[in-house]
């Protein structure tokens, strides 16, 4: 992929998962720590218990961080996809015969395509992942 687009996608993503790390994921760590906290406080409880109460503590945590992991790896498969798509049809192009230069414009336009497909679903993909993360240890 053309630099200049794997920098545009690297940017927006970036962003949105700043904006998902601050505005969802931050909140959950600091409940997951004070839970982990209390589950230290209780003196009753037996070591095991305690190691049980801080996976419990753990767990919704660990499910937002896979939720995420999840979707920019779909998000990452689907970019690529395309791209090999393009890839593909250029080399045809080439393997019929179409000037180089044609055939790397193709590619460039075709990859530039992919790329604003996928810019476009970056907010819809933030939104999802938002609502799933709320809904997350509820």
């Amino acid at each position: 992929m053309a630099e200049v687009q794997q920098l545009r996608v690297q940017e927006a993503v970036d962003a949105m998962v700043k904006s998902v790390e601050r505005e969802n994921i931050r909140k959950m760590q600091g409940l997951m720590f004070r839970c982990s906290a209390n589950c230290c406080e209780d003196t009753q409880a037996s070591m095991q218990q305690v190691h049980q109460c801080i996976e419990r503590c753990h767990a919704p945590l660990a499910q937002a961080q896979a939720l995420v992991t999840s979707e920019l790896e779909r998000f990452q498969d689907r970019l690529a996809r395309c791209t090999m798509h393009c890839n593909d049809k250029a080399k045809d192009s080439m393997d019929a015969g179409t000037k180089e230069l044609q055939v790397k414009r193709q590619l460039d336009s075709c990859v530039t395509k992919c790329v604003d497909d996928h810019m476009h679903l970056i907010p819809t993909m933030t939104k999802k992942m938002k609502e799933s993360l709320s809904s997350i240890g509820k």
